[in-house]
């Protein structure tokens, strides 16, 4: 099975201030476990976390180094929804199942913030809650119709009207929305780095550097192939979602192909002053709007606005969104001005076309899911115990996920060329939305 080099990507402002880590060493050798998980993001990381505190040897491979893939490279808003799908239009569509998996939504960002406070993780984790404001008098109805749906739920949410929502942000460009104070930030690297630190004290074995090239099922279980050893397992977790491809592009192309990949533009500022942090967001929630050309921001640890864009085309693609994205920002926010970036960078994000993620059992002791659709920490991070559960033998049906069969999009990469033309679209509903 042939390796392919694997994609390069700017360095973002997490792997600029996070404090350096030492990586384990590759695998040598072979070794067994219980369970092998493939990926050291969120997901891979959560459930050889949850898997070890029950006292199952876990081990871990990881391509490049923990957080290298998407659970390193966003934004660190910390998200308790999903990005179109809706909680009612979830259980109408997969009954009970679907009813707990909105519930495990709406108690994921609680539950990550609960994780990092057990675990004394140090990630400028920030629970200041989570904030979509309405980009259209329009859209204030679907924030109504989502705070209803969600605070049946238990979900901690509430609708602000517009004279709210300029407090809250220091802008009069919306027009009210949903606020959810479970919600926040992290420095979305540190985050990772200090959930495999967890693991490994609880018992994982972690093989940085060792991208899986096969999985092989056998009479005993399976075997997991990496270019300097192998682990075999009873069961095995595929937890690397966009990046399935990146170093090994046949280890499971039909999974590789359930999702669309599309590059995520991810920038921070320059340090800005006390006068402007005072007035922006001076309550520090994390924001994300109701656009289709999303509007995005939150502030870092050190006085960064993190924010970023989206683009049809990538040529000279950090030059241009500084300009976009700075004039979007100094028209949002008089008082900022246009600002300085001092770090844009992207990675890749999964996609579907109904926006929901997709859970697998692809084989006897063979879990994977696929597409975050932009709402991966919080979510990822809860799948943990969820997987746990499916891999310690837990009847799919009782699991909290809808679990389908793998369904590769035809023609997969003609609508991973076309996907980003679809921003087109997208700006000219923002540009129509109702009244």
């Amino acid at each position: 099975m042939n390796a392919s080099t694997p994609p390069s990507f700017p360095p973002s402002l997490w792997a600029g201030v996070t404090p350096a880590r030492a990586a384990t060493a590759p695998l040598a050798g072979e070794v067994r476990a219980d369970v092998a998980i493939v990926g050291a993001g969120f997901t891979g990381l959560s459930t050889a976390l949850a898997l070890a505190e029950r006292g199952r040897s876990v081990v871990v491979v990881e391509a490049a180094a923990v957080g290298w893939g998407a659970s390193g490279r966003n934004n660190g808003q910390v998200i308790p929804t999903m990005t179109g799908a809706e909680p009612d239009t979830m259980a109408r569509t997969h009954g009970e199942t679907g009813e707990r998996f909105a519930q495990l939504v709406a108690d994921s960002a609680g539950n990550l913030f609960d994780l990092v406070r057990r675990h004394a993780i140090a990630c400028e984790a920030e629970q200041t809650g989570w904030f979509q404001p309405a980009h259209s008098p329009g859209r204030v109805k679907l924030s109504a119709a989502r705070v209803e749906a969600w605070a049946r739920r238990g979900a901690p949410v509430r609708l602000l009207d517009r004279a709210e929502t300029a407090a809250l942000i220091g802008s009069t460009d919306w027009y009210g929305g949903m606020l959810n104070t479970s919600g926040g930030h992290v420095n979305p690297l540190a985050f990772a780095r200090g959930l495999a630190d967890a693991g490994l004290a609880a018992g994982v074995r972690l093989y940085e550097g060792t991208p899986a090239r096969s999985l092989e099922k056998t009479s005993a279980g399976w075997v997991v192939t990496t270019p300097t050893g192998r682990v075999a397992a009873d069961r095995v977790l595929l937890a690397s979602n966009g990046y399935t491809d990146a170093f090994t592009p046949g280890l499971a192309p039909r999974i590789a192909h359930s999702l669309i990949p599309v590059l995520s533009w991810q920038m921070a500022t320059a340090p800005q002053s006390d006068a402007v942090r005072a007035s922006v967001l001076p309550g520090r929630q994390a924001l994300s709007d109701t656009h289709g050309d999303l509007r995005f921001f939150r502030w870092d640890a050190r006085g960064r606005l993190v924010t970023g864009g989206a683009l049809i085309l990538p040529f000279d693609g950090a030059r241009r969104l500084k300009a976009l994205v700075g004039e979007r920002l100094a028209k949002i926010f008089p008082q900022m001005g246009v600002p300085t970036f001092d770090f844009v960078w992207n990675g890749r994000i999964g996609m579907t076309a109904d926006r929901m993620p997709r859970f697998h059992r692809v084989d006897e002791g063979l879990w994977t899911w696929a597409a975050c659709n932009g709402r991966g920490v919080a979510l990822s991070t809860a799948l943990g115990p969820v997987f746990a559960d499916a891999l310690d033998g837990a009847d799919p049906k009782d699991l909290p996920v809808p679990v389908t069969p793998v369904r590769p999009y035809p023609l997969h990469a003609v609508a991973t060329l076309v996907a980003p033309a679809m921003l087109a679209w997208y700006r000219f509903k923002d540009s129509r939305e109702p009244a």
